[in-house]
């Protein structure tokens, strides 16, 4: 196929160079990073858009990911296929998605999960929103980009699976940490939390996959001083916008709500920026029940 992809950082570059990898014919524009080899540069978002038979975004959020579409669509030829995979509010993915089908062309919104390692191995999970006939054209293509694609429903439903699930992780991150705070005050062996919770009711992605103790459970950031594969940052971003989702259609969420208020004062007062989510850890530790 004959792809334009736009936005080329942390994930983009990766997803975009396994597509190159596959044998398809890759243009990307990035406003910042540098196109190499095996990717075709273009000198800008529609020259990178025009001709291609399905047209990938993965951008900071929905104010770009709207400017950016109002660039490409009209120099997208007709019957192309528009699939963004960027974390945003549902109302923009809805938008963007409403522009393209009115211009005639198909579209996605098909956020992901797995970070900056699940993109450079091709083991992403897509999560996918939009008609059955534009999942199918889009599967091949998720299929080198990730080892999992979801179609969760019609537009906006993949933007609303990542950030439900997302708020889910968020929290079960920060129980953990909790757990394992608590369990060094009460002088219980690090491993021995682990054994127990990651064989029983304790067991969660957080625990089992991604442990925040050192040491502990399979490689995760936490055994490399927290250097982020997720940033928490990124968790803040996504949890701001469950929140918004959920005060756009009155949903009760305190634990996401809880949630995204540590995370805020973890990243803006704590030190997190630049951090893994999985910090949340040391922050606990380091402090009393009084803070």
């Amino acid at each position: 196929m004959k792809i334009g992809f736009i936005g080329l950082g942390n994930m983009g570059l990766p997803m975009a160079g396994n597509l190159a990898g596959a044998g398809h014919q890759v243009t990307g524009f990035d406003t910042v990073a540098p196109v190499q080899p095996p990717l075709s540069a273009a000198s800008s978002a529609a020259e990178a858009a025009a001709g291609a038979d399905i047209v990938i975004t993965m951008l900071p959020n929905g104010d770009i990911l709207r400017a950016v579409a109002a660039e490409v669509i009209p120099a997208m030829r007709k019957g192309a296929l528009l699939c963004d995979c960027s974390t945003v509010d549902v109302a923009s993915a809805r938008a963007v998605a409403e522009q393209a089908k009115a211009a005639g062309l198909g579209a996605l919104d098909a956020p992901v999960s797995g970070g900056v390692a699940g993109a450079s191995a091709g083991t992403l999970t897509f999560m996918a929103g939009g008609g059955d006939a534009d999942f199918e054209t889009m599967r091949p293509l998720f299929e080198i980009m990730g080892a999992r694609a979801i179609h969760c429903g019609a537009s906006g439903a993949g933007q609303a699976a990542k950030l439900c699930n997302n708020m889910i992780l968020g929290v079960t991150m920060i129980a953990t940490c909790e757990a394992f705070a608590l369990a060094d005050k009460l002088g219980l062996d690090r491993q021995k939390l682990y054994d127990v919770a990651s064989t029983s009711s304790g067991s969660s992605w957080s625990m089992n996959a991604y442990c925040p103790a050192p040491g502990i459970g399979p490689d995760s950031p936490s055994d490399h001083d927290y250097r982020p594969g997720f940033a928490a940052e990124l968790m803040l971003k996504d949890l701001n916008l469950s929140q918004q989702a959920a005060e756009g259609v009155d949903a009760d969420t305190p634990m996401g709500q809880l949630a995204r208020q540590l995370y805020a004062t973890f990243v803006e007062e704590e030190g997190g920026r630049g951090r893994d989510f999985s910090a949340m850890l040391p922050r606990f530790s380091d402090r009393g029940r009084k803070g």
